[in-house]
């Protein structure tokens, strides 16, 4: 699966915003009051756990923005599993420059191979069957192009990248255009491909009876939510193949295994892979040239 291009422009923002909550106007006041201005310095990104790596050319980025003499190594690629103790990268150059930036390429890349190693783990459970994982717009404002990023790092997919990509009708925009109802599924999707005949539509289906409603009204994608494995295999069945299925709501991994095996779930979408990640543990160490 090719991942999808980092946004670099984008990048620059969120480090010059990070680089700006951390200095202001005065600077690393202790690298600069402690370490003389010609010193040079070795250092190196550790895997403290296994992880997937994720983030490295945005590490590179942030240090090469405060000295674009800092030289830089990757020693992995991105999405490789790095067991714990693998030497992630190593880099040279002006020692203040790499301890100013120490803090900031950790948060991006400590967050981001977060992401891709609960993908990964994730992705892996639906191996060796026909369901993807995919993300969900539930991601760090600001980030996300690179959470989807981390995300396709470990193995598992991108769903709608924002609101524009996609329709995605929901039971609160029904209600809100006045179409809540019988055959209110029906005329969203009518209007949908109408004002946006470019975009595919997916509809939230909630009970049986909105699933054979979406697939009458031609939805390319069907999400069945909050759903029980029986409804599940009762809503495949009324699909019959007219439509992608998308199971969501109350997804954990351990049921994973369980909804991948029914047959006919295209997509299991899991918020979990980008909103409540634990950062992976990774340190830099330093030392004099």
């Amino acid at each position: 699966m090719a991942l999808p291009e980092i946004d670099f422009s984008r990048v620059e923002q969120l480090i010059n915003l990070a680089f700006d909550e951390d200095l202001s106007d005065l600077g690393d006041a202790t690298s600069l009051g402690v370490i003389p201005s010609e010193t040079e310095a070795n250092a190196v990104f550790i895997a403290k756990d296994d992880l997937i790596c994720c983030g490295l050319p945005v590490t590179e980025m942030a240090f090469k923005m405060l000295d674009q003499n800092i030289r830089f190594n990757a020693l992995v690629n991105e999405g490789d599993f790095c067991p714990k103790g693998t030497i992630l990268a190593k880099f040279k150059g002006n020692a203040q420059a790499l301890l100013t930036g120490e803090r900031t390429a950790l948060n991006f890349i400590q967050r981001l191979c977060g992401i891709a190693t609960t993908s990964s783990r994730y992705a892996k459970a639906v191996k060796g069957t026909k369901t993807l994982i995919l993300d969900t717009r539930k991601t760090t404002p600001g980030w996300r192009n690179l959470e989807k990023y981390a995300v396709a790092c470990g193995g598992a997919a991108n769903h709608r990248i924002g609101l524009y990509d996609m329709v995605m009708i929901k039971d609160n925009h029904r209600e809100l255009a006045g179409l809540e109802g019988e055959k209110g599924i029906t005329r969203s999707v009518q209007r949908s491909k109408e004002n946006f005949p470019q975009l595919a539509v997916e509809v939230e289906a909630d009970t049986l009876d909105e699933v054979k409603e979406a697939v009458q009204a031609g939805a390319e994608v069907i999400m069945l939510d909050n759903m029980t494995n029986e409804e599940m295999t009762e809503a495949v069945k009324i699909v019959d193949g007219k439509a992608k299925i998308e199971a969501s709501g109350g997804i954990t991994i351990e049921r994973i295994p369980s909804i991948a095996a029914l047959g006919g779930i295209d997509y299991i979408s899991v918020g979990a892979l980008t909103h409540s990640v634990k950062a992976a543990d990774i340190s830099m160490d330093i030392k004099p040239e």
